[in-house]
């Protein structure tokens, strides 16, 4: 009797071509990740359509390279995971129909799975879960805390009410004239820069989990406009320090807070974001002394990936989840 679980996961939900087979949902047996920076690199940003069209170029050589360093057949792979949504809609095309058509050749089940989920069980490659968790979510497109009292459940408690933190990294590099993707180029300015400029922290009602992110991004937009016209100079890497220590320690503090108000045994940090070393850092530090454990995923499995839709898909496939053949890309997707 067989007992071991192989998923294989494909991801495109934004600018990663990823395709993946998982043992378990917590053992990486393959996980292949076609990067798109260096075409939307000069356009600042990503071009959808750009996107959609290498995923449909990569789709079929990273779906081979998985199964190649898997070193594994079809007759092996239990269940094949797609992440549905959310995300960019001609992406998540790409993904959800190369998914069902391989389902149905392959007469293989499908699940569909919540690409927050997915950034969440990445942790579990690192950790095995202990419930009640709290998951900090920091991406380009989110910034949520989630509730989770038990494997597949997921309450948010708090959520971005305009830009998310990795929309704010992104608008302020480019303010600075920084390459993109703006994130890491801020952080690496940050380790060296010094916290000089008081911006401001946006901690809304006191009872209040949410996030805002967008009078800091104005802020810091005023602060060098200001600069300018005064002809002022100022030094980048004290920009970036003090821009992100706002940042940080906003996500740091709330974290902190729904820890205790929840009474949770474990705290993860999940999404693009949580690449982050200032964050990385502080939310370790805060969490020291408390009994908390946290866990960060490594840098590899932060950004997106298919390993993590597997980690994801395991469960729900293992809950007894299934697809149709009518599952649909939804970038509007809700995390329930």
């Amino acid at each position: 009797m067989k007992n071991d679980n192989y998923i294989l996961a494909i991801e495109t939900s934004c600018d990663e071509t990823a395709a993946a087979i998982v043992k378990n949902g917590s053992e990486i047996i393959a996980n292949v990740v076609a990067s798109q920076i260096d075409s939307h690199k000069r356009f600042g940003g990503v071009v959808p359509e750009i996107a959609s069209r290498h995923h449909v170029e990569q789709m079929t050589v990273v779906l081979e390279e998985a199964f190649a360093q898997a070193k594994m057949t079809w007759d092996e792979i239990d269940c094949i995971a797609v992440t549905e949504g959310p995300g960019l809609v001609g992406a998540l095309l790409i993904g959800v129909n190369t998914a069902k058509a391989l389902a149905f050749a392959k007469q293989k089940p499908l699940v569909g799975v919540h690409h927050i989920a997915g950034h969440i069980y990445a942790n579990r490659f690192e950790k095995e879960f202990t419930f009640p968790l709290l998951a900090l979510v920091v991406s380009g497109g989110h910034t949520e805390l989630i509730l989770m009292k038990e494997h597949g459940s997921f309450e948010v408690i708090g959520e971005t009410r305009d830009d998310a933190a990795g929309e704010a990294y992104d608008k302020v590099a480019r303010m600075l004239d920084l390459p993109y993707p703006g994130g890491p180029q801020i952080d690496r300015l940050a380790s060296v820069g010094k916290e000089s400029i008081p911006f401001p922290r946006a901690w809304l009602e006191e009872d209040s989990y949410d996030f805002s992110f967008s009078g800091l991004k104005s802020s810091v937009i005023n602060t060098i406009h200001n600069a300018k016209q005064r002809d002022q100079t100022l030094k980048k890497e004290d920009i970036a320090a003090s821009f992100q220590a706002s940042v940080v320690e906003v996500l740091t503090e709330k974290t902190y807070k729904a820890a205790n108000q929840f009474a949770v045994k474990q705290v993860i940090v999940a999404g693009g974001v949580a690449a982050n070393s200032g964050l990385r850092e502080a939310i370790q530090r805060r969490f020291a002394d408390t009994g908390i454990p946290v866990s960060i995923p490594p840098l590899k499995l932060c950004t997106d990936n298919a390993a993590m839709i597997a980690a994801a898909g395991t469960v729900f496939y293992q809950q007894g989840r299934r697809a149709g053949w009518d599952l649909n890309a939804n970038p509007s997707l809700l995390l329930k």
